[in-house]
């Protein structure tokens, strides 16, 4: 729809077109009104009258905004001119950066022409709303309406990825992504929403173990916000939790210290480590690849693979019992050390420098994956990650793990995620997977099993259902493709040295500035069809983000916890389990 001075003032006038600086069909500048005013995200709106082809509307957002003193010559001058001995006058301009013209006559504002500030139909023109048919609220923007986004580059439509940058602990980016999933399951706007399924890792302390209880900050304010992006506050309604089995507990109990209830334990038996061919997750560092180890990684991959016989909870290879991970390692340390066995493990070219580069590699991941890998619990027990026929939102919690055993457990659920949707065949329903420190996992430079399953679902997750959401304080240190294939971009408050980078170069110079200062809940979302990032600020969330924050769970949640949690899934312990206390500052709050 052409929005034009013939349907009406597109908004309040507010100044007009300047004429001592240029207009272009991208940019131009506005002189304020006297008592008026314009600021930073304003929305803009003038337009133009061709003879052949009547109005031209031109749209923008406001991107720098200047006032000085007109008549001064001196910088000493201003004293003078507030004194009244000078004779000047305080002018504001504004510049505008184009967003739309309609229709697409690509010609300049004239010098003159009334500027409004755009409302209503000319705003949502301005911003491309009216061209969205599916829109997705995100936050409100600097006048406090709603700002949307185009739910056809997220859901794989026409696009799909979200990369979030942004200071850990100040840019708010796991409150910002969540409030996004939140947005997907209770807007209406996706058709199977209550089918589409989200796959959250949890790195910082017990924070995200709560999303399905009210958050006991929420006052009216923050209700009457979530208002007016026509969403309900309320906390999630579906989630299930996984966490690790606590370390040398033999009842394989999760390892969380503040939720009590609806928490099962993950770990891989070890036939299913063997038969699985998880063995590369192990070796998961970005440099691995890169060295000549990792040819034996394959070799006894595929040995294990063809000799492991699954018996009682453990394995058996070559008749040989194994029932916990430190067996396991040692008895392929016998048999590389071994001269008889170590051609049929590792393959006859291989030198024994590299064999013992492996050897002590593997050595090495006892404690970190003993607990994950284990021959000592029944195999028939529930115990892996799943989101088929789980709650709405999977969260696995990763915080008590060290960095080794973080990256099996992201690196093979990942994979397995990723190769049931691809054996699905079809995209729907679509799964949500939201990873913080991305750069840990998909670094620039190296290779790693766990970057190429990353690579993967950005290159052709789309296809198959799977969205990324990535999160990382430095997107100048995650791999290229990956942030490249993200069609949304979204930054919250920015180190300068990382602001510099030119993988921010869609940031406008203003903007640029403005990350540094950038408080907690304001976010700047760049999306394929506006030309200009837009400001938003989200709301506070409506569920816990830490274990002080929680309320009473709701009573159908309560019960779906209860109904579908045995005696071994509950976790009777309240003792600190080493993370972060229910009172620590934390990235998931952003007020």
């Amino acid at each position: 729809m052409v929005i034009g001075v013939s349907e009406g003032a597109p908004g309040t006038p507010v100044g007009r077109v300047l004429g001592t600086e240029d207009a272009s069909p991208l940019t131009f500048w506005v002189a304020v009104n006297d008592g008026a005013y314009l600021q930073l995200d304003d929305v803009v709106v003038t337009t133009r009258d061709l003879h052949d082809l009547g109005p031209v509307t031109i749209s923008g957002v406001v991107t720098s905004v200047r006032a000085r003193h007109e008549g001064a010559s001196f910088d000493s001058d201003v004293f003078m001119i507030a004194d009244g001995m000078l004779p000047a006058m305080v002018q504001e301009a504004a510049e505008v950066t184009v967003t739309r013209v309609e229709p697409e006559v690509f010609v300049p504002p004239l010098p003159g022409a009334v500027a409004f500030r755009a409302e209503g139909a000319a705003r949502d023109g301005a911003l491309s709303f009216d061209r969205m048919t599916r829109r997705l609220p995100m936050g409100s923007g600097r006048d406090g309406l709603p700002v949307f986004l185009n739910a056809d580059f997220l859901d794989g439509s026409r696009g799909a990825h979200v990369s979030i940058s942004g200071i850990s602990g100040v840019a708010t980016k796991t409150s910002f992504a969540t409030f996004l999933l939140y947005s997907v399951f209770r807007s209406g706007v996706f058709e199977e929403a209550a089918n589409t399924k989200a796959l959250i890792f949890n790195v910082k302390g017990e924070d995200l173990l709560f999303l399905d209880h009210p958050n006991t900050r929420l006052d009216e304010r923050t209700r009457a916000a979530y208002h007016r992006l026509g969403l309900e506050a309320a906390p999630f309604p579906q989630v299930t939790v996984y966490a690790p089995p606590r370390a040398g507990d033999r009842s394989g109990s999760p390892d969380v210290a503040s939720r009590l209830t609806g928490v099962d334990p993950f770990y891989w038996t070890l036939a299913e480590f063997c038969q699985d061919r998880l063995l590369p997750y192990v070796f998961a560092d970005a440099d691995d690849e890169r060295q000549q180890y990792t040819m034996v990684v394959h070799a006894v991959t595929a040995q294990l693979a063809r000799n492991a016989v699954e018996k009682d909870a453990g394995i058996s290879l070559d008749g040989t019992p194994l029932h916990s991970y430190e067996q396991l390692v040692d008895y392929l340390v016998d048999q590389l050390n071994d001269d008889a066995t170590r051609s049929a493990w590792a393959g006859s070219s291989v030198g024994l420098g590299t064999v013992n580069a492996f050897a002590r590699r593997l050595i090495s991941s006892k404690r970190d994956l003993s607990r994950l890998i284990r021959g000592d619990l029944p195999s028939g027990r529930n115990h892996r990650i799943s989101t088929i026929d789980g709650a709405q939102v999977t969260v696995v919690d990763l915080h008590n793990l060290p960095d080794r055993a973080q990256r099996f457990v992201v690196g093979v659920t990942l994979k397995t995620e990723f190769e049931r949707k691809e054996k699905a065949g079809t995209a729907k329903p679509l799964l949500f997977v939201v990873l913080d420190e991305l750069n840990k996992y998909a670094p620039r430079e190296g290779t790693s099993p766990i970057k190429e399953v990353l690579l993967d679902i950005a290159e052709r997750g789309r296809s198959m259902g799977v969205v990324l959401i990535g999160a990382q304080q430095t997107a100048s240190e995650v791999e290229r493709r990956i942030v490249a294939n993200s069609a949304i971009r979204v930054v919250g408050r920015l180190d300068p040295a990382e602001a510099s980078r030119p993988e921010y170069g869609w940031l406008p110079p203003a903007q640029r500035q403005r990350v540094l200062l950038a408080k907690p809940g304001t976010m700047f979302v760049a999306q394929p069809e506006i030309p200009v990032p837009l400001a938003i600020e989200f709301p506070f969330p409506a569920w816990a983000t830490r274990p002080g924050e929680a309320g009473a769970a709701p009573r159908a949640t309560l019960a779906s916890m209860i109904s579908s949690t045995d005696p071994l899934k509950v976790v009777k312990s309240g003792r600190s389990s080493g993370g972060r206390s229910a009172e620590a500052p934390d990235d998931g709050i952003p007020f």
